[in-house]
């Protein structure tokens, strides 16, 4: 039978997901063009990291760029008429200018001069007409840009590359409106990664933004990162048939670690709600139904009551019924353990 000694150590409350929680990112994307076309190149392949503004994956864009030179052309054609329509108005006004001094000479007739000042407004008129149809040729080789720049599918920020569904000369297209049609490119940003665990709603009131917490990773057996809550959710999840929980998303202080995770992994979280530092514990697996405990004492098993504070998976506060260097009993799965027994006692060191 094997039995621990009960010592000074620290303690902690915790609480913990009550089921897996998961790997996730804050800046995930799923990438789709906004206009239909050919792919002609992939710039980028899985696995490939990336700054934002990369092209990843360009579709044929010949007719696009035709549009747009067909642009240019009608916005150099009305630069041109512009020139000329406001030629026209300051010859008109110089015109009128010459006979106004004329005028006062009463050298020509005030019909002609008023004949002159309805040509020079109409000149000036003519003249913002053209310059307004500058800036609407301006507009449509902006119009025509954008058309262009929809071809080419550009990562909104630095990432990696995680998959890309397409091939060279498929077709591809924007998801229809209302529908939503599979991702081209799935991009993550691996420094935006947490933990989102969901918790038992009776454990809600005591979470709180900024608590320690101890994360176990699946992909990483036999070790615990330390981390941080960063979010309590606002509202608890009522899903039928499932237990309702309260989301939290934790970051990991190993910022190294967290960017090497894939999302999706399982993990679990171990919300640290108080500590103790030094206080009399004994492993929580001692203990029996009731706060009791078995003693051994020179072979034989006593049962005793102890009072109990703070507790968690691997230890329990003693606060009072047995004292430091006692030993008691950790190997309770065995029916000839019980009180008033005698056996033979190996003490261990007991190791969560």
């Amino acid at each position: 039978m094997q039995a621990v000694r009960v010592e000074w150590g620290p303690v902690e409350s915790t609480v913990t997901n009550t089921k897996a929680g998961t790997i996730r990112a804050r800046r995930r994307a799923g990438l789709s063009p906004e206009s239909g076309g050919r792919v002609v190149e992939i710039a980028q392949r899985e696995g490939d990291a990336v700054e934002a503004g990369a092209a990843l994956i360009r579709l044929d864009d010949a007719s696009r760029r035709a549009q747009l030179v067909l642009a240019q052309q009608s916005l150099r054609s009305a630069e041109a008429q512009r020139r000329v329509a406001c030629i026209g108005r300051d010859r008109a006004r110089r015109e009128l200018e010459r006979n106004r001094k004329l005028a006062d000479k009463k050298i020509v007739s005030a019909d002609l001069l008023d004949k002159l000042e309805s040509s020079f407004r109409s000149a000036g008129a003519q003249c913002n007409a053209a310059a307004a149809e500058v800036e609407k040729a301006g507009a449509q080789v902006a119009v025509a840009e954008v058309d262009l720049e929809k071809m080419t599918i550009r990562a909104p920020f630095a990432g990696v590359i995680a998959e890309v569904a397409v091939e060279l000369g498929e077709w591809i297209t924007p998801s229809p409106p209302m529908l939503t049609a599979p991702a081209v490119v799935d991009l993550i940003d691996p420094t935006s990664l947490y933990v989102s665990a969901p918790m038992d709603e009776v454990d809600s009131g005591a979470i709180r933004k900024g608590q320690q917490v101890k994360v176990t990773i699946d992909s990483y057996p036999d070790q615990v990162f330390s981390g941080e809550v960063i979010r309590v959710a606002p509202y608890v999840l009522d899903i039928e048939a499932q237990n309702r929980t309260v989301e939290i998303e934790v970051e990991l202080d190993d910022t190294e670690l967290a960017a090497k995770l894939l999302p999706g992994t399982s993990a679990d979280v171990e919300v640290i709600l108080e500590v103790r530092d030094r206080v009399l514990r004994l492993p929580t697996s001692a203990l029996l139904a009731g706060n009791k405990v078995l003693l051994a004492n020179d072979g034989r098993l006593t049962e005793r009551s102890v009072e109990v504070g703070l507790k968690n998976w691997d230890y329990a506060e003693v606060v009072a019924g047995i004292e430091e260097g006692q030993l008691v009993v950790s190997s309770l799965d065995r029916a000839e353990v019980k009180a008033d027994a005698r056996v033979e006692v190996e003490e261990t060191e007991y190791r969560p």
